[in-house]
């Protein structure tokens, strides 16, 4: 197990995904951040970010009842190296952003929209 983690603030690219694979429900979000790098030419252009994470449990419960495209969220996430081998025999290696923890950054929405009832 490793030990790494990452703290990330972004807005909710797409309402959570629900997910079941096996005995196992998840929630599936990305989250999209802007930036403008440093002046490296005359024009400076906004670069986007998307990362996509997932959730299990308490997270996945509370994220997938609360927010909504275009919330601002922060989220703690372990990350965890997948490796496998595929059909062919070659080494793969990946990366899974797994939630520890979440909370409401601040509301995207100005209409106080009605939220989602609990599963």
């Amino acid at each position: 197990m490793n030990s790494f983690t990452v703290t990330a603030v972004g807005n909710l690219a797409r309402d959570p995904e629900l997910a079941v694979k096996g005995d196992t429900t998840y929630t599936r979000i990305c989250l999209v951040g802007n930036d403008l790098p440093a002046r490296m030419s005359r024009e400076p252009r906004e670069i986007v970010t998307s990362l996509w994470f997932v959730a299990f449990e308490r997270p996945r419960e509370a994220i997938a009842n609360n927010a909504r495209k275009g919330d601002q969220l922060i989220v703690t996430a372990q990350i965890r190296a997948n490796n496998w081998t595929d059909k062919e025999g070659e080494k793969q290696y990946d990366y899974s952003y797994v939630i520890q923890s979440s909370g409401s950054a601040r509301r995207a929405r100005s209409s106080g929209g009605a939220r989602r009832p609990a599963r």
